[in-house]
């Protein structure tokens, strides 16, 4: 059997604004846990050892990162090149510029040559050499409406029209693959992309209008022996019977306050043709801790906020506190000493949030716990502004118009180069 190391979302150079300087490295204290965590799963790889190593996209923030963070994840990956494990690098959203072609952080592996190193940014099978035999990897990177058809062929059409023509396109393409597959090596699906059925955070938002979601039906195929996905950040198998397995391994690292309660970790693989184990490995990574309390209502609001700090154990953990309070009550809030006794923290945000009875209410469908649509969230929005019911319908219009044509710069149709 092949044994596979597959992560996803990496995303090295996130989360700045969390961490702090370490003055003996000048680094940010972020990166560094970023650099540790994607070392532990390079360590696995090499310790097991396993024979090839999958990576599902959104290497860095964006399509352009500083050099010295391309260098701590080049350190990290030129170690699988020294011990021979081949490698494929999948692009992601993150990892393509929104003014050109191409996955531009990534490409450079490809440019340099690197030994073993696969950069999928084609809809393309790749036939890997490992030490136990071949495996054919079929990439499907990160692709945005205008990579599969023109603007002139959606004049007029809706969204939902737009998108199941987007679908079909994508099925036609994916079929040409698939009839040129060997029946008999093992073979994975490596993409980044947004199913029907997972559990979305943020990302589904951070994306809006530039990629478009994929029926989980496309990818359950007896050709595939495992379907290796990169972009949602939530570790989730979306094949229960495993025939074959959907997985998101999730990022690697919390980006950000939406993951707090999100374990990271990377899957371990074992495949062959019709048959595959496959085991989710957690990480240990640094935590994050929401304190909320309400003191709006409290004679004494900041011996309140200190017993509710006092209840966590916040030692190295990035927090952020979260207090509700009236205006009036501002005086009795002794500020020093709040900073005083989050200062164990690894670092730390304080948010006072002003109760008033002018306030308007939140409307509960547009709440942060809530997925929706965004086109469902602007008619909701708009369904509770009856200031704005003159403008309603034009405000509508403009933005079907907007998540239609969401791109200046064409990338040339993956449909047009199979026919060359």
């Amino acid at each position: 059997m092949v044994k596979v190391l597959h992560l996803s979302d990496i995303h090295m150079g996130s989360g700045f604004s969390h961490g702090r300087i370490n003055w003996e490295t000048g680094l940010n204290s972020r990166l560094e846990d970023f650099v540790n965590t994607l070392s532990r799963c390079i360590d696995r790889a090499l310790k097991d050892p396993v024979d090839m190593v999958i990576f599902g996209g959104d290497a860095f923030p964006d399509a352009t990162p500083p050099p010295y963070v391309q260098q701590a994840f080049a350190s990290e990956f030129r170690r699988l090149v020294d011990a021979d494990i081949p490698t494929v690098l999948l692009v992601g959203n993150h990892d393509q510029h929104s003014q050109g072609k191409g996955g531009v952080s990534l490409s450079i592996y490809r440019t340099l040559g690197v030994p073993g190193f696969v950069v999928g940014d084609t809809l393309a099978t790749h036939e890997i050499s490992t030490r136990s035999g071949f495996v054919q990897v079929l990439t499907l990177p990160w692709l945005t409406r205008s990579a599969l058809m023109t603007k002139q062929e959606t004049g007029g059409m809706s969204l939902s029209e737009i998108n199941q023509l987007l679908i079909e396109r994508l099925r036609l393409v994916l079929e040409g693959e698939i009839r040129r597959l060997d029946p008999n090596v093992p073979t994975i699906l490596l993409g980044h992309l947004m199913t029907d059925n997972a559990s979305f955070g943020a990302e589904r938002f951070l994306s809006v209008g530039k990629g478009f979601t994929i029926p989980l039906s496309l990818l359950i195929r007896p050709c595939f022996d495992y379907v290796a996905l990169g972009h949602v950040h939530r570790h989730q198998n979306l094949n229960k019977t495993n025939d074959p397995p959907i997985i998101y391994p999730g990022s690697i690292e919390r980006v950000d306050f939406s993951e707090e309660k999100e374990d990271k970790g990377y899957v371990i693989v074992e495949l062959e043709r019709g048959k595959v184990e496959w085991e989710f490995c957690p990480l240990a990574v640094r935590r994050f801790c929401t304190i909320t309390v309400d003191v709006s209502k409290k004679e004494e609001p900041q011996t309140t906020i200190m017993k509710a700090i006092a209840k966590h154990d916040i030692e190295d953990v990035v927090v952020r506190l979260i207090y509700k309070i009236r205006s009036e009550q501002l005086d009795l809030i002794d500020t020093p000493e709040l900073h005083q006794s989050l200062s164990t923290a690894h670092s730390y945000s304080i948010h006072p949030e002003l109760i008033s009875q002018l306030a308007r209410p939140r409307i509960p469908e547009l709440s942060a716990c809530n997925s929706i649509d965004p086109m469902d969230a602007l008619k909701t929005y708009l369904n509770n502004r009856q200031d704005l019911s003159d403008i309603a319908t034009p405000m509508l219009e403009a933005a079907h118009r907007l998540l239609a044509n969401d791109e200046e710069v064409l990338l040339e149709p993956i449909a047009s180069k199979k026919h060359k």
